[in-house]
């Protein structure tokens, strides 16, 4: 295991959800805008000012604005001191918040937090903590329903392995769901990582889970609602423990 850097504070300007669309959503935004386009100038010139005509341009513009609404990335950034600070690394909602057996490369028990993001949830995924980025794993798998336990273990997912400036080591892995088929993670071995960096994106429902060591501070239950990069999900032990 590498030993961490010593990692030194960023300026962080204190500026909230600033609204841009993520450039991973650009080539399907295009090609989706393009075909509806052609089915829309389809109908009109086949069956004209039609009932059916405006039902489908009105179903093809609602289908859009779902998926515009659904590649969105606010410009987000944390207030506060993020020393011993877990933020959630993405929008959705707490289905995991309990003590695991952590068993891919723990090996032992670690506290999990599962964030299930749904269709209308920014995808976005931000890095938890501020650290230094040991490793990066990706792994091929199932697409089970994302809220299922056994997603975790057996769908498609990466993992990225953090160590914190306190020497804690933090795992993110961001799961497939049942619709999800691609995951993007931007994390690199051997690279400084901070809170207010985009830890990656996963195009369509999917969770992300987080195993912190034993002894931090959970700050939030199940059923709970995070803002990615924002609401503070738990605090680290003060030592190395």
């Amino acid at each position: 295991m590498q030993n961490t850097k010593i990692i030194c504070p960023i300026k962080r300007f204190k500026k909230f959800n600033k609204i841009r669309l993520h450039h991973e959503g650009t080539h399907t935004l295009v090609i989706s805008g393009l075909i509806l386009v052609i089915i829309n100038a389809t109908c009109f010139l086949t069956m004209g000012k039609t009932i059916p005509s405006y039902l489908v341009l009105v179903l093809s513009i609602v289908a859009y604005a779902i998926m515009v609404n659904f590649f969105r990335c606010p410009i987000r950034y944390f207030n506060g001191d993020t020393a011993g600070i877990v933020v959630a690394p993405a929008d959705g909602k707490v289905v995991v918040a309990e003590e695991v057996l952590e068993n891919e490369y723990f090996h032992d028990r670690r506290l999990m937090i599962s964030i299930f993001m749904s269709l209308y949830n920014v995808h976005a995924n931000w890095f938890p903590v501020d650290g230094y980025v040991t490793n990066v794993k990706h792994e091929d798998g199932n697409f089970h329903k994302a809220w299922l336990p056994k997603a975790s273990l057996e769908n498609e997912r990466s993992t990225v392995t953090i160590k914190t400036p306190e020497g804690h080591e933090v795992l993110v892995r961001q799961v497939a769901g049942a619709v999800a088929r691609r995951i993007v993670s931007y994390a690199r071995e051997n690279e400084e990582c901070y809170i207010d960096e985009h830890l990656g994106f996963i195009k369509f429902g999917s969770r992300v889970d987080i195993y912190l060591p034993l002894g931090s501070n959970l700050m939030v239950k199940l059923g709970d609602k995070t803002v990615g990069d924002m609401t503070i999900i738990a605090k680290l032990p003060d030592n190395n423990g």
